[in-house]
């Protein structure tokens, strides 16, 4: 079975606001145990980084600032919410976690993160709820333990990965593609190395139409050798944020796509959960499980 990354911290940590999306990630883990979907031996909880690899992505100063939690007020708004310990160990074990799932997908073809997917952080800034870019930190351990040559980073989630695309935008070795609703956040977007900006209202057709002609052609053109997959939820037709209309279905069939080709290339495949924002709780985790459910029909 793959690996799957948990930690376990709580809501009732987060400022008041806050607290309701990030309910989900206690309940994802909840929900495939209570369903027989994984096993307990499945989850990990990651530990922490050191500097050294955080200061490979991200800059020295940026970094110290928020371990140290002196980041200018501005720039704390900018993330979304005021700085504490917890949540910034929380940023760290998560890419600690994503790092892991890498190591695990080496071997066992694909690995999961319960939480992850903080694209909006860049080098020198935290945005939308990110701080720490857990899949640009893992991308870049990767090349730095020569582990990878070739790295494509799938971003999927509604919103775009414009952290992730400033991390990467003079790094040939990593192709980062992101398809997004074009009216939404970030409003100042960054450049992927592919950008496929959606209208809202786009709905499951067209949506699974632009990536099958899309993703097969990437991966023939680029080669990668590893993928990171960003699985975002918040492109559901029940999401107060995200402005497109794709069903519960069709975002299953999405993942089962990504899934499918990571599967015929022999592609390893590190997975984080991204955005969800559903008035319904219910709603988020299921969609969020069924991401799991999919790689399970399909590796095992």
């Amino acid at each position: 079975m793959f690996k799957i990354a948990y930690d376990p911290i709580y809501a009732h940590q987060l400022p008041e606001g806050h607290r309701f999306p990030m309910l989900k990630y206690e309940l994802i883990p909840a929900q495939l145990l209570h369903e027989g979907i994984i096993k307990p031996d499945d989850i990990f909880s990651p530990g922490l980084l050191s500097d050294d690899i955080i200061i490979k992505t991200h800059d020295k100063d940026y970094w110290q600032q928020l371990r140290d939690l002196t980041l200018p007020a501005k720039e704390q708004r900018r993330i979304g919410f005021p700085l504490s310990a917890q949540l910034v160990e929380r940023e760290v074990r998560i890419a600690k976690g994503t790092i892991d799932g890498c190591l695990a997908a080496l071997n066992n073809r694909i690995a999961f993160n319960v939480a992850g997917g903080t694209h909006h952080a860049g080098t020198n800034w935290g945005e939308g709820f990110c701080m720490l870019n857990d899949q640009a930190i893992a991308a870049n351990y990767l090349l730095n333990s020569n582990l990878s040559n070739s790295i494509l980073i799938i971003d999927l989630d509604v919103h775009q990965g414009n952290g992730t695309a400033q991390i990467f935008e003079k790094e040939a070795r990593v192709f980062t593609f992101s398809m997004h609703g074009d009216r939404n956040f970030p409003f100042r977007k960054e450049r992927s190395d592919l950008d496929i900006p959606l209208a809202d209202g786009v709905g499951d057709e067209e949506y699974l139409d632009i990536l099958h002609k899309t993703l097969p052609k990437l991966i023939s053109t680029h080669k990668p050798d590893f993928v990171f997959y960003l699985s975002g939820v918040d492109i559901l037709n029940t999401d107060k944020l995200g402005k497109l209309s794709l069903s519960k279905n069709g975002c299953k069939k999405r993942d089962r796509f990504v899934f499918e080709q990571c599967i015929n290339n022999n592609l390893p495949v590190q997975v984080s959960m991204g955005g969800g924002y559903s008035p319904q709780i219910k709603d988020i985790v299921d969609a969020h499980c069924n991401t799991f459910k999919a790689a399970i029909d399909l590796y095992f």
